[in-house]
């Protein structure tokens, strides 16, 4: 059942049976941030998906390598092959080289992410450290007639392509569609059409960012840095490419004809994309003022949080919805969660409280096996979270009495959730909203050891106000033959 994983290939738009082209061997691509500014909400739900993704693969027994590129040159502020490159722009109004923002904000990313507890990647190669690469794709394209170099800048002729093979084909844009939709922009009159993209761009006098090459001193397009990369670190044909459905037109799209127009075959055998976040059913946008960084995210600090929110909560939110749907932020979406990675926390604590009896009146195959059958469609984490919920009721049963477990099933069950929990969804017992952290314990046990001498010694005022007051600030403590039990109240 393990190795019966099915995942939905956006190329072929259907579900597809994982089968990695060279096994053991999985080479995955994810294309990762531009970094001209601080992470936000947005960079969390493609890192945090293709975490999992990394995480499942590896543990069904998979070499799985990683690769996430950092985007640090040639992505222009209206991504239309014209303005300003968005690095250098944050750059002029810091007063600072270029490379000084892209180390500032790569440096801030990797803290976010390790927040989010998502591994790193096996390779994290930087676009600007690939130029003579990103040029040499470009003039084998041109050489091969896909493309066209006019005063200096190489552009990607889309008309010619679609001649020949099918442009669109990821995205479901028609070329005719894409004629009769597009106008001709200010500025850009030297292409063919103004659908065709940029391979290579003539630098203007004031771009700060430019490098030699045969056509021009200039900076390659946006969209060849991941077809370049992609190849060199996992080979001309390689397993799965992810990023966020918003880059799946033009940038993957791009990609697929930037590949094919200079090897003649698809690089990618299976493309995946993570769904959007929205704010009240809107795409989040810095225009719009509901953009939320992380860093906002972890502290509280601002105007649409009602209070901060640990980097678990946020991944588990995030968890909580499947990767191709979209997620609309909330804050009343993000309490449930709050609470919800609350009582997983504080089930998951139970396990080592329980007293196994002789035999199991629950079979935890039943659990185990329907965690996985989630996991291998699709990476469902919903269904799986809901089945990890439904393992929690259970041990809720045993340590009330009402069902029993067995020290070899109680051992299986124990195993399940560290498996599930910990290692494949990523999640970690250290975030601010669990219950079970070791500070709360040591407290706890202090004052429920207090409240046990006191009834020692007849004092039976002080042990009811101990057990009042934690009543009313919401826990309830069990007096048991052998001790005492507490757990936090659920909402």
């Amino acid at each position: 059942m393990k190795n019966n994983l099915y995942i939905y290939n956006a190329l072929n738009r259907k579900k597809e049976k994982f089968e990695p082209i060279n096994p053991p061997f999985v080479g995955m691509y994810v294309c990762g941030p531009t970094v001209y500014g601080d992470s936000h909400l947005g960079h969390a739900r493609p890192a945090i998906t293709f975490d999992l993704v990394f995480r499942y693969l590896k543990h069904l027994g998979y070499k799985v390598r990683y690769v996430r590129n950092i985007t640090d040159v040639g992505h222009l502020v209206n991504d239309a092959d014209e303005g300003e490159d968005k690095i250098a722009k944050k750059a002029k109004l810091e007063q600072v080289e270029p490379m000084e923002i892209v180390q500032k904000y790569t440096n801030s990313y990797h803290k976010n992410m390790e927040q989010l507890n998502t591994l790193r990647p096996s390779i994290e190669p930087h676009a600007s450290a690939h130029i003579i690469e990103q040029a040499e794709m470009a003039k084998k394209i041109l050489e091969n007639g896909f493309a066209y170099e006019v005063n200096g800048s190489v552009y990607f002729d889309v008309a010619k392509y679609s001649k020949k093979y099918n442009y669109g084909k990821l995205s479901g844009r028609i070329l005719d569609d894409l004629q009769s939709n597009t106008r001709e922009l200010e500025g850009q009159s030297e292409k063919k059409n103004p659908f065709d993209f940029a391979l290579w761009k003539k630098a203007m006098p004031e771009h700060i960012m430019r490098w030699p090459s045969e056509w021009s001193i200039g900076f390659p397009g946006w969209h060849l840095e991941c077809s370049v990369m992609s190849t060199k670190y996992l080979g001309d044909k390689f397993d799965i490419h992810g990023g966020g459905l918003d880059l799946q037109f033009p940038h993957h799209e791009c990609e697929i004809a930037q590949s094919k127009a200079a090897n003649g075959y698809d690089s990618v055998k299976y493309w995946m994309h993570n769904n959007l976040i929205t704010l009240d059913g809107q795409k989040m946008s810095k225009s719009l003022g509901n953009f939320i960084m992380l860093d906002e995210m972890f502290s509280g600090d601002h105007e649409l949080l009602e209070q901060a929110y640990s980097p678990q909560v946020v991944k588990f939110f995030m968890l909580q919805a499947h990767y191709r749907n979209p997620l609309d932020f909330s804050n009343k979406a993000l309490k449930a969660a709050q609470k919800g990675l609350e009582r997983l926390m504080n089930g998951i604590s139970a396990l080592d409280k329980i007293k196994p009896a002789k035999n199991s009146s629950f079979d935890v195959n039943i659990i185990k096996n329907k965690s996985y059958e989630a996991l291998n469609d699709d990476l469902n984490t919903p269904i799986l979270i809901a089945h990890l919920f439904d393992g929690i009721k259970k041990i809720n049963s045993v340590i009330a009495g009402t069902e029993t477990i067995n020290e070899n099933d109680l051992s299986e069950l124990k195993a399940l959730y560290n498996i599930m929990f910990f290692e494949i969804l990523g999640l970690t017992n250290d975030s601010e909203s669990s219950s079970s952290n070791g500070k709360l314990d040591d407290v706890m046990n202090l004052l429920l050891n207090l409240r046990t001498d006191a009834k020692k010694n007849k004092d039976f005022e002080t042990s009811d106000k101990i057990r009042d007051k934690l009543n009313e600030i919401g826990i309830t403590v069990k007096d048991k033959k052998d001790g005492f039990e507490w757990e936090i109240k659920q909402l």
